[in-house]
Order: structure tokens, then sequence, then C-alpha cells
């Protein structure tokens, strides 16, 4: 992973440590890694979206480690000690700006772990769609809802997660989510 985040410029390494920091406050949902890398390709550098998240989970657990261990800024760099050799000087220098400026604000309360576990709702969308044919029918007319969840799984990584519902599949989906918000009325 060194070799790869030298290939990160610094200020794009800076926005993704304090958009880790962010989402470890529960401030953000998590961390967009395919837009910033998309950002970071148009710049000129070469990384894919897998090598970024792998990246952005290497530096959430370094950021949580250390907020659960209650370690200072630098305890933090010492404790990188062994690795300073490996890591480029540049990521060492935000680690250390970022985890002294906003790192004792992580909170790790035992909600908030438990919480982790489970992915967080980001966005939704939607599309109504007639499929007019196909080649093994040349006459379907056949109307679809398409949806698109934006999720962060518990490690901060923002996926998307899309699937197609018949009309019939939608009407019931969306009396569920009818019958939600009457429960949630109630509380």
């Amino acid at each position: 992973a060194a070799d790869k985040i030298n290939l990160i410029p610094q200020d794009f390494f800076a926005e993704l440590c304090e958009q880790i920091i962010q989402h470890l406050n529960h401030k953000i949902p998590g961390v967009n890694t395919a837009e910033l890398c998309q950002r970071i390709q148009t710049s000129g550098i070469e990384i894919n979206v897998g090598d970024l998240a792998k990246i952005a989970n290497i530096i959430s657990f370094l950021f949580s480690t250390a907020a659960r261990n209650s370690l200072s800024t630098e305890e933090l760099v010492a404790t990188l000690g062994n690795a300073v050799s490996v890591l480029p000087k540049h990521a060492v220098q935000v680690i250390r700006h970022v985890w002294n400026e906003q790192g004792t604000s992580i909170s790790v309360s035992e909600d908030a772990r438990n919480m982790a576990t489970v992915g967080q709702f980001v966005d939704i969308k939607w599309k109504l769609g007639v499929a007019m044919s196909s080649d093994t029918c040349r006459s379907l007319k056949y109307p679809y809802v398409t949806v698109t969840l934006k999720v962060a799984d518990p490690s901060g990584q923002i996926t998307d997660k899309s699937f197609e519902m018949t009309i019939p599949q939608f009407k019931n989906f969306f009396k569920q989510f009818k019958e939600m918000a009457a429960v949630l009325e109630t509380v």
C-alpha cells in the first residue's frame, strides 16, 4: 500500500485523511473513494479505486486504533516509526497534521462501535423504464422500475447497489415504505 500512497499527491491524501476523520466522527456517512479516485486520475495520476479503497481502510484502521488507544500525535507518529521508512514522508506529515488537528475529536463510544457493523444509507435514485422488445419477443411494452441505493459500508466505502422491479414488486416495495413511515409517526 505504501507504494500506492506514494502516488497520491499530498493535497488529495490530506483530503482522504480528513474525510476518514469526518466519517469516524459520524459527520459524513462514508468516504467516496470512487469520486476521489476519479479526481486523482483526472490530475494525471494512475491509481484504481480498489487500491484507493485499501488505502482508505488502512488509514481508517490507523485513526480508529489510535483513537481507541487515546494516542497523542507524538505517540501515533512514534507508532508509525517502523513504517516511516516505508511510508512516504508527505504521508506521515499529513497523518501527523490531520491527527494533531482533528484526531482527539474521534468518538469511540460502544454504541458507535456496535453501529459500525451495519451499512448506512446515503442516497436513493430511481427511474421508470419500459422494455420495448427483445430478441425473443417483438413487442414487450413491459414497464419496470430501476432503483439505485447509495450505501456506505461499515468501513465507510460508498457503493451503489442497483436492482430492477416489476410494477407489482414496486407497489409492494412502496407499501412497505408507507408502513414504515406510519410506524415512525407513532414513535
